[in-house]
């Protein structure tokens, strides 16, 4: 279909680098319950009148600028939510004419992240005739899906996501998976891998669940803790939700699953984790904002067009303009843009800073900034114990496949190496 012509603001110049939107075409509207996630409380800060739902003139001037600002050949679409689905499949086709209405020679690419409840033969068509990539949220096998992903009712979900997998695979959908690790899962990594493995995932996405309750007195009325503020005290003393993955575990969890994927899987699996941390052992950057030295490129943009210095910053303190009013590039430079990003490195403790895995790390998110070092240093990162764990652990297979790319050889030959050669002893 052909968007309707509407009359919008000059475009947007080209931003100083690339860059990366997040994309909330419907907010935080979501058909599920789940109890770990983190932008469900979202609704709280979008109260007027209008729902959440992206209106037209929002989702082409988005388009048109996201295109326009984009130094390169390439603009490369992010949907998500909230539930994307929710939208129904016509709000994306109006989106992909916009693209090819304001492409101007750019290649256009689409990912889109789902549970995959709501996913039917039109949605799988669609998908598949538009090249979308998609992203489908599993934490494994149904006991472990199930502790937390619930729907509106308190009811399991696992079957409706394996019925949405199997309606991308019908339609050869390009699939990826998103995992998250929680108090529950992080227990049983071997289960959570293998299950992905079975299900056909060859690019597996661990992401970690760390939230803090906020104050009782929180004035915005988000039950959640912001990032931390080292002049908040309170802030700083937030403790973490039940279903936070602890750090011990989630080092383990990462190591197992390395142990088994290095062994017969390399180079035919992807994990997010490994190919980022094989980035930062052979100095290249590592595609991961968390384990890059700096960050401030990859933001966020709600459904009424405001821009936020990242999805885990939507916060007011962190809102940077509106679309709608100012030219994307304008946002994504701006001086407190650019300063939030450089506080990633500029930020960490000495502690971090005299760590022999620093390189790998970075720090991690500055979000999960809130323990102080053995030296009392505000900073420490909640998960440092587990990445230092993980890092320590892979060292030496890094080591042998940074050697075999520097030979020009593929690093899935280190699986016909003998194990001793590269594999640290563990106790299991």
């Amino acid at each position: 279909m052909n968007p309707a012509p509407s009359p919008l603001r000059p475009s947007s110049p080209p931003a100083r680098l690339p860059f990366h939107l997040m994309t909330k075409p419907i907010g935080s509207r979501c058909n599920l319950d789940c109890s770990y996630c983190f932008y469900l409380e979202k609704e709280k800060l979008y109260t007027a009148a209008g729902g959440m739902r992206m209106k037209s003139e929002v989702l082409e001037t988005y388009v048109r600028d996201y295109i326009a600002a984009q130094p390169g050949p390439e603009a490369h679409f992010a949907w998500q939510g909230g539930e994307p689905t929710l939208l129904g499949v016509e709000f994306f086709r109006t989106a992909v004419a916009l693209q090819q209405k304001y492409a101007r020679g750019k290649t256009i690419t689409n990912a889109f992240q789902t549970n995959g409840v709501l996913l039917n033969d039109e949605w799988g068509g669609f998908l598949a005739a538009q090249r979308f990539l998609v992203g489908i949220s599993i934490d494994g096998p149904a006991p472990l899906h199930d502790a937390y992903r619930v729907d509106k009712g308190g009811q399991p979900t696992f079957d409706k996501v394996m019925h949405g997998l199997a309606v991308l695979k019908k339609h050869g959908v390009e699939f990826n998976t998103l995992t998250t690790v929680h108090r529950k899962n992080s227990t049983q990594p071997l289960a959570v891998y293998r299950f992905l493995r079975e299900v056909g995932s060859g690019y597996i996405q661990f992401i970690p669940i760390v939230e803090r309750n906020a104050a009782a007195d929180a004035t915005d009325g988000l039950w959640l803790a912001p990032p931390p503020d080292h002049e908040d005290a309170a802030a700083l003393d937030a403790q973490v939700t039940p279903w936070s993955v602890r750090p011990a575990d989630y080092g383990e969890f990462l190591s197992r699953i390395f142990d088994e994927w290095v062994q017969r899987d390399v180079g035919r699996i992807f994990v997010q984790q490994f190919d980022a941390a094989l980035a930062n052992w052979v100095g290249e950057q590592p595609g991961v904002c968390v384990f890059a030295e700096n960050c401030g490129r990859a933001l966020a943009v709600e459904h009424n067009g405001d821009v936020f210095s990242c999805d885990h910053y939507v916060y007011p303190r962190y809102r940077l303009g509106n679309l709608m009013e100012t030219p994307l590039a304008e946002l994504v430079d701006a001086p407190r843009q650019a300063e939030f990003g450089r506080a990633k490195s500029a930020t960490l403790p000495r502690y971090c800073r005299e760590c022999p895995v620093l390189f790998a790390c970075r720090g991690e998110c500055p979000k999960h900034r809130f323990l102080t070092t053995p030296h009392g240093e505000p900073g420490l990162n909640y998960l440092c114990a587990g990445y230092k764990k993980f890092f320590t652990h892979i060292d030496s297979p890094m080591r042998t496949m940074a050697a075999m790319l520097g030979a020009q050889q593929a690093p899935a030959a280190i699986m016909q190496l003998p194990r001793k050669q590269w594999l640290p002893a563990r106790r299991r």
